[in-house]
């Protein structure tokens, strides 16, 4: 995120899109509501008509996979009435030619034929963004998890540069994290390309701190993504180590992930329960849980937290970094941490951002945003206030065309199949599912369809239903429902008794290499 999270309360206009705030943030979505109480414009980009579009000014209920399309025609509407921040864009950017060039074929006719939308909610909507003295852009994984998900979040970008909403407070784009240390994970060089604190693995002098800095040599070579580990599983990748991560049930085409699991030698996994994808492991190291260890999170704000232990871990289970330690000692290189205070003093060694910041700080502020470079900086409520992390400190303008879905709807697959999370339920249900009275409230699995689909299919609310794509096939229970338009259903993904994932397409981002979970064709029959 670009900002924070409580200038969303100071906001005249929020764009929530791709984002079920209120369901997969629920605090972020209670102070969106709270602005809104304060006189704030919402508009909401989503496929479904979730809570907050009830409460939106403006709802574009677009249809899967045409985000692009959206953003590129809401700023073809704002360079055509002359809504732009023509001084931003001239001191504190470059390319905008090109881009305007690119967006005058996204006129409002054709980008509503394409999104399926209302031309004039379309043009209203870039009205309100454009005109608003403070505007923030909020988006999840109903932009990020396509194969245009780069692209989608470059033209973002390209939207928000352009009227100036960037590197000011209660502006920016804010990209809101799925889990609670997804930020910190990222921020520790948990990417194939990344040493800690975003430092590319393929710059030499990256490559030569941390060479030095490890006493180890270190490969010029990025690594490969989740996604792409498991379909060279059992060839070039014998062995595997899954921490905290149940892939059998969060991960796509999740028949062809058991089949390529099931070819690795040695698998090994490292989680507080006996997850689906532990039941297939050699090993299984048991690990504490948050309330059982010292540490920190960064979150989606970039603030650094700590973590108190407040009870003992059960059984063996211990700390992950007393476990990778073990490991690293047995196979030749010494630790000598004590606690995890000790591993944050590294850190803040080695990554600039996190420069300033150590356990006596993180007490005494109550957690410190990044960038904190030194012990005099009290961190960074929000980016980009003078210049750009670019190597001439302006921002790029980045041409972004709608290309549509990797998978189209067909005769044999008509209906557009997406997924995503709800309030109950998280992730994969590693926890929350073994809570009874959260099972009570949403404990299986469902599908909802438009009424329309359904009463051509024949199929009544609460019919058990065959559904199928090119993948797999499962049966879970119809829920007819206006939330989602026809043509369109939408699935949980969190439930093992009909894994949504058997059903998705594992289509990558060229770029970021994440996969196309939010859509693929799919049809759905009755006995």
């Amino acid at each position: 995120m670009t900002n924070s999270i409580n200038e969303v309360l100071e906001q005249d206009v929020i764009f929530i899109t791709g984002s079920n705030t209120t369901e997969n943030h629920p605090v972020i979505g209670a102070k969106m509501r709270q602005a809104k109480q304060r006189g704030a414009k919402i508009i909401v980009a989503d496929p479904r008509k979730i809570d907050l579009a009830k409460q939106a000014d403006i709802h574009l209920q677009l249809t899967p996979g045409t985000n692009i399309a959206l953003y590129n025609g809401m700023l073809n509407v704002i360079i055509k009435e002359g809504l732009l921040d023509k001084n931003f864009i001239e001191s504190r950017t470059e390319g905008f030619e090109e881009i305007k060039e690119l967006v005058s074929e996204y006129d409002s006719k054709t980008v509503a034929e394409i999104c399926g939308i209302r031309e004039k909610d379309l043009i209203e909507a870039a009205r309100l963004y454009a005109t608003a003295d403070k505007a923030g852009i909020y988006y999840a994984m109903g932009v990020t998890q396509f194969a245009t998900g780069t692209q989608g979040v470059m033209a973002l970008s390209n939207l928000a540069l352009s009227v100036g909403k960037i590197g000011k407070k209660s502006c920016g784009i804010n990209p809101l994290r799925g889990q609670n240390n997804v930020q910190g994970a990222c921020d520790m060089g948990a990417l194939p390309g990344d040493f800690p604190g975003y430092q590319k693995v393929a710059n030499e002098d990256s490559r030569k701190k941390f060479s030095e800095f490890w006493g180890a040599e270190l490969s010029k070579d990025a690594g490969i993504t989740l996604t792409e580990m498991f379909d060279h599983a059992g060839d070039s990748i014998r062995f595997m180590y899954i921490v905290g991560e149940n892939s059998m049930i969060s991960d796509p085409d999740s028949n062809h992930l058991r089949h390529q699991i099931e070819k690795l030698d040695f698998l090994v996994v490292q989680d507080i329960f006996l997850t689906e994808t532990a039941e297939f492991a050699d090993v299984v190291l048991p690990a504490a849980a948050f309330a059982e260890k010292d540490g920190t999170f960064s979150n989606t704000e970039r603030r650094v937290q700590r973590v108190r232990k407040a009870i003992e871990a059960p059984g063996v289970a211990r700390a992950d970094w007393q476990i990778f330690a073990d490991i690293m000692e047995r196979m030749g290189y010494e630790n000598n941490f004590s606690n995890a205070s000790e591993i944050f003093d590294e850190i803040a060694s080695c990554v600039p951002t996190y420069a300033g910041i150590n356990y006596e700080r993180l007490e005494d502020l109550n957690g410190i945003q990044w960038p904190c470079r030194t012990k005099e900086d009290l961190g960074t409520e929000y980016m980009h206030q003078e210049k750009f992390s670019t190597p001439n400190g302006r921002a790029q303008f980045k041409p972004t065309r709608h290309v549509g879905l990797d998978e189209n709807t067909d005769e044999e697959y008509p209906i557009i199949f997406t997924t995503g999370r709800i309030l109950y339920q998280y992730h994969t249900r590693t926890m929350t599912g073994k809570t009874d009275a959260i099972n009570e409230k949403a404990g299986s699995s469902y599908i909802e369809i438009n009424p329309k689909d359904a009463e051509k299919l024949y199929i009544k609310n609460g019919d058990r239903i065959n559904v199928g794509t090119r993948r797999g096939e499962l049966v879970t229970t119809a829920k007819v429902t206006s939330t989602v338009e026809e043509g369109v259903v939408f699935m949980p993904f969190h439930f093992i008794d009909a894994r949504a994932n058997i059903l998705t397409n594992k289509a990558l981002d060229a770029i970021a290499k994440i996969p196309e979970l939010k859509a693929c064709a799919c049809k759905i029959w009755t006995e």
